[in-house]
């Protein structure tokens, strides 16, 4: 059409004369024709030709405009999804919110990489530190058992453990000048978070072994597991579930000093409640216990780096709670998810907050710091029972739905198990 209007202009401007009334034909012209003379005598006038050919060309304008805009409109889009797709890359990091509980815990965002959580470097080196501590202190302690036992098999074992987190430690302060430096990508973080991850688990596994002949003569609850980072693969899994229960007490020993908020010592999830039964200390909230998602706050001072003793206390009817520390009631309340009896069949996971049944970890909510004497009950246990368990007392009687024992737990992901000093201290 663009091409054709100058031509038809110029067949206006040749031919002067007015035509009487008549039709607008569009005639095909060889490519040697003479367009003028394609154009029939008396076929119309010069004014309607030239009003035909203006809104031709105003067609054409249009037409141009409206692909213009076309064109920029794909260009938005385009632009759009571009930011979607980086926004989505950026999304896959920490993940979306948590969900569930209410809202109660959607302040924090999921971490799906199966990394740390993204706390400063300083944090992060503070904690592997205090594995790599942890480690060096059971090294301590086998070093003394060879100079015991004198033999080379027991040197030569000690010096390779001691090379080994020589070089994890190496690791280590390698990745937080990275993290500080910002050099990490998402793939990389998740590469080193694999090797340190299994370098840890490969230490843990030879340490212990070399130590189970020192663990074979004590007590089977003697033991107490610890989770040094907060992470979402660092857990233990009791094998056994809950039965159905119309009351409960839950009592165990605790140690940490993470901040905010020490995480979630214990969740229990069942199918279609994923907080059937959970304690939580997130963020800057006081420790809470949910049932059937209903929450109550409870009064408890434990994070300190020091031992504690813990109790919690439910009845359905009325839903009556208490709550102990070392020994003492320090709270009570009711309404708490009353006449909701705890349901069977689910999952019991120590040291991580349950979204799904049996997953769905968040490290911003995983527990970080030590826990001992894990047992529950299928009733209300008393005040003298409670300061039994407080003080290490030889009377204090085991969960008779959970007993702690090492049998009883399948630990994942590098947290550790190793022996329980809190009440030889008080002994």
């Amino acid at each position: 059409l663009l091409l054709l209007l100058p031509l038809l202009l110029l067949c206006l401007r040749g031919r002067g004369q007015s035509f009487g009334q008549t039709r607008f034909i569009c005639t095909s012209v060889p490519l040697d024709g003479d367009v003028c003379a394609a154009s029939a005598p008396g076929s119309g006038s010069a004014e309607e030709l030239k009003s035909t050919v203006l809104q031709l060309r105003e067609t054409v304008l249009q037409q141009k405009e409206t692909i213009m805009n076309q064109k920029e409109t794909i260009r938005e889009l385009t632009a759009k999804l571009g930011r979607c797709e980086s926004q989505s890359v950026l999304e896959a990091l920490p993940g979306e919110s948590k969900g569930g509980g209410a809202g109660r815990k959607g302040g924090f965002a999921k971490n799906t990489m199966g990394d740390l959580s993204r706390a400063p470097a300083a944090e992060t080196l503070s904690q592997l530190g205090q594995t790599l501590q942890s480690l060096k202190t059971r090294l301590e302690n086998l070093e003394q058992f060879s100079r015991m036992n004198s033999s080379s098999q027991t040197n030569n074992l000690k010096d390779i453990l001691q090379n080994k987190i020589d070089d994890l430690e190496k690791q280590v302060l390698s990745r937080v000048n990275s993290l500080e430096e910002g050099k990490f990508s998402p793939k990389n973080e998740s590469e080193e978070r694999g090797k340190i991850e299994s370098t840890l688990t490969s230490l843990h596994q030879r340490i212990s072994d070399l130590e189970k002949g020192q663990k074979d003569n004590r007590p089977p609850d003697r033991f107490q597991l610890t989770f040094p980072l907060r992470t979402n693969y660092m857990y233990a899994k009791v094998k056994k579930s809950l039965p159905e229960m119309y009351a409960f007490s839950v009592c165990m020993w605790m140690k940490s000093n993470a901040s905010p908020g020490m995480g979630t010592p214990f969740s229990y999830a069942v199918p279609g409640q994923a907080n059937e039964l959970v304690l939580i200390e997130w963020g800057n909230n006081p420790m809470e216990i949910l049932i059937n998602d209903k929450v109550a706050k409870l009064p408890f001072v434990i994070n300190d780096g020091k031992w504690h003793h813990i109790c919690v206390t439910w009845t359905t009817r009325d839903g009556v709670w208490e709550a102990y520390q070392d020994g003492t009631q320090t709270g009570s309340g009711e309404n708490l998810a009353p006449y909701h009896p705890i349901k069977p069949q689910g999952v019991l996971v120590l040291g991580q907050e349950q979204d799904t049944l049996g997953g769905g970890f968040d490290a911003t909510q995983a527990f970080v710091g030590e826990l001992a004497h894990f047992n529950v009950w299928d009733r209300k246990l008393s005040p003298g029972e409670v300061y039994s368990l407080a003080t290490c007392s030889t009377r204090a009687l085991a969960g008779n739905v959970i007993a702690w024992a090492e049998a009883n737990i399948d630990i994942y992901g590098g947290a550790t198990k190793w022996t329980f000093e809190a009440c030889r201290q008080l002994n």
